[in-house]
């Protein structure tokens, strides 16, 4: 049975001299870039008053949440202790080495240092970065493709595809479930609901459940982390990770549900 090739993609899009510009770390600065237009359009279709500073400040507390978050949570749930014995390598983050659920706590930390500052809701906060979070989800997951790692279990299904350095047996391409899934269909449902203003946390619930319930689907598919296995009999240790994410998002949507969070009825906002 013939099985899909993996592209030949070069991980490196351009070199300038000593300096290498990879498709790994363009697809973050798209994703920031994205998302501060999503910050933007948000802001004045909810009429919360940001200012550009405003959004200037948020986009800077979110790369700095994200990139400390994502790599920190990578050192402590995937580095398998071989950080404690060189220390000097946490910081190497252009080795690779990023948490997708660390860099999602790193951008909750930043959004709780950013409300006194902003004088806005933490919750709205929230549930502005939820509508743009899954830009970054899909953007991500669409570098671990090209970089070709992070790959799937081995499959006979028609669309199974052979990774270089995952030897010479048919995997699924789980980094293209992730990018449908947490990223194209996320942010499409997102979307199409932040058309008006929600109650607090309505949104911000919605992300976090969907993601964890979507990352959690696709660990099925995928190929467990070599450096740690399963974790606990057949829970991989982003299944692990995804159970709390799914926990909080329904304590969110469980306060709308039952109507401990609502809007005012001045601030309602027109649908767009």
């Amino acid at each position: 049975m013939a099985y899909l090739n993996y592209p030949d993609i070069d991980p490196v899009l351009f070199r300038l001299g000593p300096l290498s510009v990879h498709w790994y770390g363009l697809a973050y600065v798209a994703a920031f870039v994205i998302a501060g237009l999503m910050l933007k359009r948000l802001s004045e279709r909810w009429k919360v008053g940001l200012s550009a500073d405003d959004m200037i400040e948020i986009i800077l507390a979110a790369t700095i949440g994200v990139i400390a978050g994502g790599r920190l949570g990578y050192v402590l749930f995937y580095g398998a202790g071989k950080y404690w014995e060189n220390p000097g390598q946490i910081l190497a983050i252009w080795d690779g080495g990023m948490s997708f659920h660390g860099g999602l706590a790193g951008i909750l930390i930043a959004g709780l240092v950013m409300e006194p500052r902003l004088k806005l809701p933490r919750l709205t906060l929230y549930d502005i970065g939820a509508v743009g979070a899954p830009i970054g989800f899909g953007l991500g997951r669409l570098a671990n493709f090209v970089n070709g790692e992070l790959w799937g279990r081995t499959t006979d299904v028609p669309w199974a595809m052979v990774f270089p350095g995952a030897g010479p047996v048919p995997r699924h391409p789980s980094q293209l479930y992730e990018a449908f899934l947490e990223g194209i269909l996320l942010w499409g449902i997102l979307l199409f609901l932040a058309r008006k203003r929600r109650p607090p946390g309505m949104l911000f619930g919605l992300m976090m459940t969907l993601y964890g319930v979507f990352r959690f689907t696709v660990e099925f598919f995928r190929e467990p982390d070599a450096q740690l296995g399963f974790i606990v009999s057949w829970l991989t240790m982003g299944q692990l990770l995804s159970l709390p994410v799914i926990a909080v998002g329904a304590y969110f949507l469980w306060r709308v549900a039952t109507g401990r969070a609502s809007l005012p009825a001045s601030s309602k906002a027109p649908r767009g």
